[in-house]
């Protein structure tokens, strides 16, 4: 039996979920190290809000008994949601009130500083890049880093993402292109310098289905409005896309074209958006992808089940599989049975999120998808 306490335990990717499940195990007395490429939290933009919900994500946040900080932070108006067509006929325009306690909006960035100032600040090392995990005699993990540092472990969780160098010890599956390419744009304090926006946009979220495209908008916690374009299109689409409009006002006027006869409110969100114009295919693991377990090596997150965001399940699975994986480690002292243990329950409800992920993408971009997905979310 290889007892948990007496083991070094490496956690790679300091996002969401390897926050959280080092919040957890510390809480419990475990001390894991936490390695993370970037050089610092606050190193770039964190994406835009997340709902967190109330039979996860809450629920995880009270075990790591960070709860009622979280709630000092979120924005409970934030889950008003509108939905739209092309034309900006609405088809839902949720308002929430003050009992709706569902799913609260809180920044990613929020959330993020939240969970790293719950664990000690000397167990991150930032400026670690996984280049390389393998395997050596007795089960143990040699870890060699881009920075030129190599470290030995016992117990290797990868949160390490969608393209986890983790992955590669356990599986061969490669992410596939989903078919959507997504381009996010920012508009800074726009309820200051787009008024008219912002009163167009609401406290939540807004979506406008049409064409077999989108355009999402969020209000976040500072003012600014996160904007995603989405686009069904060839992968070899977004290269030729860089490469004829490398300016970001030349970008904006491109993306324009593409949501032509779109309501004039909905093009603003791209008129109007800042400089910086990010672009990304979006990708995904196959529904139900599993691993040959191997000693003392485990996933969670994106790097064990990546998906589309069309449910908006990410975030709140990886801190599901965070607090189960923790909570496997204390209740059992041998690493294998906890691994097994959480995997067994990952692997089940993953699969479950990544089937409705993808038959959502499949409704979001078909024909008259405003008005299916109104029916869908009024079952």
């Amino acid at each position: 039996m290889t007892v948990i306490e007496n083991n070094q335990i490496a956690i790679i990717g300091a996002g969401i979920g390897g926050l959280t499940l080092a919040s957890i195990m510390q809480k419990y007395g475990l001390k894991p190290l936490i390695f993370e490429r970037e050089p610092s939290s606050t190193y770039r933009q964190q994406g835009g809000t997340l709902d967190i919900h109330s039979n996860t994500g809450q629920l995880i946040l009270k075990e790591a008994g960070l709860f009622e900080k979280f709630q000092s932070l979120a924005r409970y108006e934030g889950q008003d949601f509108r939905l739209l067509d092309k034309t900006g006929k609405i088809y839902m325009n949720e308002v929430s009130d003050e009992e709706d306690i569902h799913r609260p909006e809180i920044d990613r960035s929020e959330l993020r500083k939240l969970l790293l100032n719950s664990i000690d600040t000397d167990r991150i090392y930032w400026r670690y890049e996984l280049l390389e995990a393998t395997q050596i005699e007795n089960n143990k993990i040699k870890l060699s880093f881009k920075n030129g540092k190599i470290t030995i472990v016992d117990i290797l969780i990868g949160a390490d993402g969608a393209f986890s160098q983790t992955r590669n010890l356990l599986s061969t599956v490669k992410p596939q292109y989903t078919g959507i390419t997504m381009v996010e744009l920012h508009l800074e304090n726009a309820k200051q310098n787009y008024p008219e926006i912002a009163s167009f946009n609401g406290n939540g979220s807004l979506s406008a289905l049409s064409d077999h495209k989108g355009i999402s908008a969020q209000l976040n916690g500072d003012g600014s409005i996160k904007v995603y374009l989405s686009l069904k299109v060839e992968y070899e689409w977004l290269a030729a896309f860089k490469n004829s409009y490398a300016l970001p006002e030349q970008a904006k006027s491109k993306l324009i074209t593409f949501f032509k006869n779109w309501d004039e409110r909905l093009l603003h969100y791209i008129r109007y958006a800042d400089d910086n114009v990010i672009l990304r295919h979006i990708y995904m693991l196959p529904i139900g992808h599993k691993w040959e377990r191997k000693p003392g090596i485990t996933l969670l997150g994106d790097a064990a089940h990546l998906m589309s965001p069309s449910a908006g399940q990410g975030a709140n699975l990886a801190m599901l599989d965070a607090m189960e994986l923790a909570l496997s480690f204390v209740k059992h002292s041998d690493i294998n049975i906890a691994i097994t243990e959480y995997e067994e329950k990952m692997f089940n409800y993953s699969a479950q999120a990544a089937k409705q992920t993808y038959n959502n993408s499949q409704l979001l971009y078909s024909d008259n998808a405003a008005s299916k997905f109104a029916r869908l979310m009024g079952d």
